[in-house]
């Protein structure tokens, strides 16, 4: 590939991308240890006016914000490898904050320095945001995905701040649409990586597509979707077969959203790959002749996510929240907020609330 930090899921082969629309079913939101259950104040963790403590916490007890008020915008994907210095990471972490209201950064991509996830927890921390790990597998193949698994749960084990600032851990990004492991042997590798977090209560989860679970159905997805804690989604409509300009995509949106309230066994879900592309170019192409890639609309899907944004407050299991992918167009070109020049595209103020 070009560009080897691309995710498949700009391949070609996003062919099948949408699945049919589907009844939406009502289930209620769980809760679990070291939530702050008053979900309309800013007394808890990433909350837009929460304050950062002076000191780490000695608990997580009442840490965390609900999921249920964690809908609409939440921030950004961040792709990680050009391995950012502590120093980048930290001014940008606080952009996110401060300039958008971004509220989470999910990570994107591998860095395999040493000690590159305690900056990552560090600038989190400084900023006052909550990080989506990622243990990312590739597309070499091979086992470093098992190094990289082990050096951040030994991160999340030590350093004393990381279970404060890390709302999850995905493993793998598009997992089974690569098939990197059979679905029942990722399963059980999530399963087996939450009962190594278990004292630290981050969940873990899996960022995919619904094609890849309709995909992998035969093989076992199903046991994939009953081991994460929640959804990560990807959610690309400008590579459906029907896809034409950005303001007219919610229905293809929505299709991908129905499977997930159906078959998600009522998990809350995030939109965490997400986003329309500003350009094409080899492995950024669409499937159908009447796709447009370009910065109006690019800005065009975000503004129709903002515009849904009761939608995205009242949808079921606890409403749905959604990444920008991604911060920047030197990270993954085209799908970028922000340009190689470091001057943003569009203007970009997402609705956090609604």
């Amino acid at each position: 590939m070009l560009f080897p930090f691309l995710s498949s899921v700009v391949l070609l082969s996003h062919l099948h991308h949408y699945a049919s629309a589907l009844s939406l079913p009502e289930v209620d939101v769980t809760t679990s240890a070291g939530i702050n259950d008053n979900a309309d104040a800013s007394n808890c963790f990433p909350a837009i006016g929460f304050t950062m403590p002076s000191s780490t916490p000695s608990s997580l007890t009442n840490w965390w914000c609900p999921m249920s008020s964690e809908y609409a915008f939440v921030g950004f994907s961040y792709e990680v490898s050009q391995c950012q210095s502590a120093s980048q990471l930290k001014t940008e972490f606080a952009n996110i904050k401060n300039k958008f209201h971004g509220r989470y950064v999910r990570l994107y991509g591998a860095c395999d320095r040493e000690g590159f996830y305690d900056d990552v927890v560090d600038a989190a921390w400084n900023a006052g945001v909550g990080v989506h790990a990622l243990i990312w597998f590739g597309f070499d193949g091979g086992d470093i995905w098992e190094t990289r698994r082990d050096t951040l749960t030994q991160a999340l084990l030590n350093n004393p701040r990381a279970k404060f600032v890390t709302r999850t851990v995905q493993f793998g990004s598009e997992p089974m649409f690569d098939w990197v492991l059979d679905p029942p042997v990722l399963a059980d590798q999530v399963t087996i990586l939450k009962q190594k977090l278990s004292t630290l209560n981050i969940p873990v989860t899996v960022s995919d597509m619904a094609y890849s679970y309709q995909f992998q159905e035969s093989n076992g997805s199903g046991q994939v979707m009953q081991a994460i804690d929640f959804i990560d989604a990807h959610m690309l409509p400008f590579f459906a077969q029907d896809a034409s300009t950005a303001d007219q995509s919610w229905p293809l949106v929505l299709r991908d959203l129905q499977w997930f309230y159906d078959n998600g066994l009522g998990k809350k879900m995030y939109l965490s790959e997400n986003g329309w592309p500003s350009t094409t170019y080899p492995g950024v192409e669409p499937n159908s002749p009447l796709a447009v890639a370009d910065v109006p609309n690019e800005k065009a899907y975000y503004d129709l996510l903002d515009s849904q944004c009761e939608y995205f407050k009242t949808a079921p299991n606890g409403g749905v929240g959604w990444f920008a992918h991604i911060y920047s167009d030197n990270q993954e070109p085209g799908y970028g907020i922000y340009g190689k020049d470091g001057q943003l595209k569009f203007a970009f103020q997402p609705r956090t609330s609604c």
